[in-house]
């Protein structure tokens, strides 16, 4: 058996997850390991070493590493020294057919995500740079060690989509949630297995089926699920993948992905008419008739049926294994899903990305002359100079110097985030206007107490009557937005395409002062009041839908808060031609909005 950890042990999930990965660890990606750094996760890393063979390389990636250190590159000083190029190997190759580790994974560079991301798919480093070309194999697994805190903390999607675990690591909390433990011995004869092990149609297809019930819209999800359970079967010593291994796969892989929850079936109503009176053969008047039993099936038929199982049973439950593996306080946050995948930019600590010549963030080079302020890489000058001194040597008529000229000048590339402003369009009309702007004030004024750290700034629009009215600028001053929002009168018409027009205009103002204007908008998605002041439900949902478009092109970030009390298509509608996340939020309150804009807002994949 393993050998013992240092308490706290991880929970029998846990475990399973790391004897997997160590049976396939190229096959299945790897993990993301979501707990702080402790004695919890070194136990779990321990687990995945002792059931990996003795030799198998793990190397830690720094969070800023170049692509220089992950892929390889020249070096330089062997280089200046041969007067030739000369190749230097990266962590990714020094680390084929073994574990990477991640540390701080939610921090990670989109530079070096997209590299590790290139890896997992193709298994192979491709190299071409600084005049050289080379590839290598990089079969790697990688451990993505994520200690965020909150749904504000996420790992680039496109790194979480090619792992095939997301596990937040839990202690085992009895003897029953007690970690299973593998020897070395089992593992090994698992992966020696692996090669040989089927997983039949119907498991794909079951597997296939839930993924889609769930909402998991990445093609990967499946895949890697299917190896799972090839992986579950072998580390059983079994041949064939069986339901017990894709139930395993759903709820470790599904799980953990879905985005919605599965329709209610439709109710089953026998509506078959009955055949009519003259159709129906008369009974027989033999009075034996009643005597005479029923002829029986073959016993051949009657056996294979009580055999044969009802198409889609396993589908059904492959779907319940997910549903049992998902705790039950987040199955109302799924309705959220979308909207957390549905937006790059994240309220407050993220606007979107611009390029600055001498201000943010280091994001790598260019070949470019230092001029205007501009910073010379004198590294990267060099190593581009490197492989021609040997020829420039030749020609030149001085000493023996490195020849350094102006094509090989390169200069510091810089990125910088644009501040976020959150702009709330609030229908003010009806009878429920109350109700909903002390939602709205409330989310205000949660934001508002995090914008001295996360620098955003927070608008408030309300439309009811005839127009829309600029209720509070865009502003970070708390006592300044508690003021405006006091005294806001409630009820009117519903002008819908108002609303929708003045936050277009506002957030093309935000966005002309260099900020990332975010529009939420509280609504039940119904209008009765048209552009110009006129009444009428169909002439005013004709302008709205009209102003919708015009906001979709615009390409702002948006969500829709749906206020009604049911939600209804009106809103969804709206969403749609807005290009905006619909929410259905009927009955939260401050704090629930303010979740649900920070959830819309977190980076993704706009």
């Amino acid at each position: 058996m393993l050998d013992t950890l240092a308490p706290p042990a991880p929970n029998a999930d846990a475990a399973l997850v790391a004897a997997l990965l160590a049976v396939d660890p190229a096959g299945l990606g790897g993990v993301a390991l979501r707990a702080p750094a402790g004695p919890l996760r070194d136990g779990w890393l321990t687990l995945l070493r002792e059931g990996l063979p003795a030799s198998t390389p793990m190397h830690r990636v720094p969070l800023h590493a170049t692509d220089s250190a992950l892929l390889g590159g020249l070096d330089l000083a062997a280089t200046l020294h041969a007067g030739r190029p000369v190749a230097q190997q990266g962590l990714l190759a020094r680390c084929d057919g073994g574990v990477l580790l991640l540390a701080m994974a939610e921090r990670v560079g989109a530079g070096v995500a997209s590299q590790l991301s290139a890896v997992l798919d193709t298994q192979v480093v491709a190299l071409e740079r600084d005049g050289l070309t080379q590839r290598r194999p990089a079969r790697v697994a990688l451990v993505a060690l994520d200690e965020g805190d909150g749904d504000e903390e996420q790992m680039p999607a496109t790194l979480l989509d090619r792992l095939a675990f997301h596990l937040p690591l839990q202690a085992a909390e009895s003897e029953d949630d007690a970690p299973v433990d593998w020897t070395r011995q089992e593992i090994a004869d698992a992966r020696a297995r692996l090669a040989q092990v089927v997983v039949p149609e119907s498991v794909v297809q079951a597997l296939c089926a839930a993924s889609l019930v769930w909402g998991v819209n990445s093609m990967r999800a499946p895949l890697l699920a299917v190896r799972v359970a090839r992986a579950a079967a072998a580390l059983s010593g079994m041949d064939e993948a069986e339901e017990v291994h894709a139930s395993l796969a759903a709820r470790l892989v599904l799980a953990p992905r879905a985005t919605r929850m599965p329709a209610p079936p439709a109710e089953e109503t026998d509506d078959t008419p009955a055949p009519p009176a003259e159709a129906q053969e008369p009974a027989p008047e033999d009075d034996n008739a009643q005597d005479t039993p029923p002829p029986e099936a073959p016993q051949d038929e009657a056996h294979s049926a009580e055999e044969e199982e009802a198409p889609g049973a396993l589908d059904d439950r492959l779907i319940e294994a997910v549903r049992a593996a998902i705790p039950p306080g987040l199955l109302a946050a799924l309705q959220m899903g979308q909207a957390r995948q549905a937006r790059a930019t994240a309220a407050g600590r993220s606007g979107e990305l611009m390029k600055n010549q001498n201000r943010g963030r280091p994001v790598g080079t260019r070949r470019a002359e230092p001029r205007s302020g501009a910073r010379l890489h004198i590294l990267e000058t060099l190593r581009a100079a490197a492989p021609w001194q040997r020829l420039r040597q030749q020609q030149a008529d001085g000493p023996r110097r490195i020849q350094v000229r102006r094509e090989d000048f390169h200069v510091v590339r810089f990125r910088q985030r644009r501040p976020t402003t959150t702009l709330f369009v609030v229908d003010a009309s009806g009878s429920a206007a109350l109700h909903r702007l002390a939602e709205a004030k409330g989310a205000v004024e949660l934001l508002l107490a995090e914008c001295y750290v996360r620098r955003d700034k927070v608008a408030v629009l309300a439309f009811r009557g005839d127009g829309c009215e600029l209720l509070l600028p865009p502003t970070r001053s708390l006592a300044r937005a508690k003021r405006s929002l006091a005294a806001l009168p409630g009820g009117g018409g519903t002008p819908l395409a108002a609303g929708i027009e003045a936050a277009r205009e506002l957030a093309q103002q935000i966005g002309r002062q260099g900020e990332t204007p975010v529009v939420v908008m509280l609504t039940d998605g119904r209008a009765n009041v048209a552009r110009d002041g006129g009444h009428g439900r169909a002439r005013a949902t004709e302008d709205a839908l009209a102003a919708a478009d015009a906001f979709r092109l615009a390409g702002f970030a948006a969500l829709l808060i749906d206020t009604s009390s049911q939600p209804g298509e009106a809103s969804r509608t709206m969403a749609e031609r807005m290009g905006a996340t619909c929410v259905p939020l009927p009955h939260a309150g401050a704090a629930g909005l303010s979740q649900a804009v920070r959830l819309a807002s977190v980076p993704g994949a706009r």
